[in-house]
């Protein structure tokens, strides 16, 4: 929110004034409307191995992260051209596999992907689009730049706390809302519709049937789950409301078989279909693959797609953009150590105690080392770790993440943030609502935003100039 010299930033200023005018015991009162509100909503997330607190509410910050119009066009620009480049990219290596031919890339760190699926090796999925649904983890390191943390190219959550943010955000402040032009996110559910819609099979009806497939009410986005499928009109379903005949796959209805044209799939790829991956799957439908590969039904986000969003390959993504598209990345990547390389590993055993050490495979803030805040038995047990498997690893600097104001017990204060925004990718274009889900790390000084890991949510108003 504010300048080096301690001014305030022009976005911020009218929210500057309000802060200032504002008294304690309003904003406390808000607060606790905020936490009434997303209870009676129900918006939990579920921890998995927290016998405690097995659903818990986000914490929501009412103080919202504001970024201008002019900011948010050069993230958009960025962000087209990396998930175009991620589509190429998986295409590629299920396919010709150019950039492994020309050395770009590292066969083995393909191969040898638990994410690669050699099922789709020589298949085409629908309109050869892949990642339909892309979240792309951005953080700020100061005025002028962000960067790209991570790229969630398989089934991105978070949307859902995006939108019911932003309403509860307009039921709580209107006074600010009129003060300034934030522009719309609600359209989202009608854009990813439009998305999916696109992306039906040629064989389907002129009126394509989306379904949204969940894992069920265990499963730690569930919420999120019935919420979208509420929010695009469609059907949530679970594996066993699913069968496949002739290559075709139905939802059972009380009317009878419906054809599906379009599943939007929020179970991993080795749960879809137990004729093909896991036997002992009870998520998914058996004889899926067998429709998907006739060309009868689109899954969204495509089968394989995880080849792309581990994050040995994610420190490649410069040299990715450059091969397919020819041009410089927009957004940058952090620097990043891969410890697979003797010197790489070499550097970043010499500086644990300055690094962010990241399993390839990780997500959810789990599995990491922040070096400059890790007990020296933590640095020693990663060192142990990465010794005994340097491939499993990579490393980054870490990085002075601008801060936004936050208020907390002890009033407001800067938290850590990051933002995720959502890329749709359909036949008839690319889609991206203004705005994203900013996650915030509650906890003071430290830089894990994730949900599983105590961080909270807050509205990302994106200035209409």
């Amino acid at each position: 929110m504010t300048l080096s010299d301690g001014g305030v930033r022009p976005a911020y200023r009218k929210l500057a004034e309000w802060l200032a005018a504002a008294p304690p015991d309003l904003l406390q009162y808000r607060v606790k409307e905020a936490e009434l509100l997303f209870r009676r909503i129900g918006i939990t997330f579920a921890v998995y191995g927290d016998q405690q607190a097995q659903e818990r509410l986000i914490p929501f910050d009412i103080i919202p992260r504001i970024i201008t119009a002019d900011e948010w066009a050069t993230l958009t620009k960025g962000l087209i051209q990396r998930v175009e480049a991620l589509n190429r990219y998986i295409s590629d290596v299920y396919g010709k596999r150019e950039i492994l031919r020309a050395g770009i890339v590292p066969e083995e760190l393909v191969f040898h992907n638990e994410a690669f699926r050699p099922e789709m090796a020589g298949k085409t999925p629908p309109h050869d689009l892949w990642v339909h649904i892309a979240g792309i983890d951005l953080v700020r390191v100061d005025a002028d730049t962000f960067y790209v943390l991570e790229d969630n190219a398989r089934t991105p959550s978070g949307v859902s706390y995006m939108l019911e943010n932003r309403e509860v955000m307009i039921r709580l402040f209107p006074e600010l809302f009129s003060q300034h032009r934030v522009a719309p996110v609600e359209r989202y559910a009608d854009e990813l519709l439009a998305t999916l819609r696109s992306l039906a099979p040629r064989t389907s009806s002129a009126e394509p049937v989306v379904v949204l497939l969940t894992p069920g009410v265990y499963n730690s986005a569930y919420y999120e789950h019935s919420f979208l499928a509420d929010k695009l009109g469609i059907e949530l379903v679970e594996g066993r409301d699913l069968f496949v005949r002739d290559d075709v796959v139905y939802m059972r209805t009380t009317e009878g078989p419906q054809r599906v044209d379009v599943i939007y799939r929020r179970i991993d790829d080795e749960f879809l279909d137990p004729l093909v991956f896991r036997p002992d799957s009870a998520l998914g439908v058996p004889g899926l693959m067998s429709a998907y590969h006739a060309g009868n039904v689109t899954l969204t986000n495509a089968i394989g797609t995880g080849v792309a969003d581990d994050k040995a390959i994610y420190s490649y993504m410069p040299e990715i953009i450059r091969f397919y598209l020819g041009a410089e990345p927009i957004l940058k990547n952090v620097p990043t150590y891969r410890c697979r390389e003797p010197e790489a590993l070499s550097y970043v055993l010499d500086h644990l105690d300055e690094l962010v050490v990241k399993e390839v495979h990780g997500s959810g803030g789990y599995g990491m080392l922040v070096g400059p805040h890790a007990s020296k038995e933590q640095i020693e047990l990663f060192r142990a770790k990465l010794k005994a498997s340097p491939g499993g690893f990579i490393a980054q600097p870490t990085l002075a993440l601008s801060t936004c104001p936050t208020y907390v017990e002890s009033g407001v204060s800067p938290r850590h943030v990051d933002l995720r925004p959502f890329v749709l990718t359909g036949s008839n274009g690319v889609r991206i609502v203004p705005g994203g889900l900013t996650r915030v790390a509650m906890r003071e000084g430290s830089l894990v935003v994730n949900s599983s890991q105590g961080g909270g949510t807050k509205d990302t108003w994106v200035l209409d100039e």
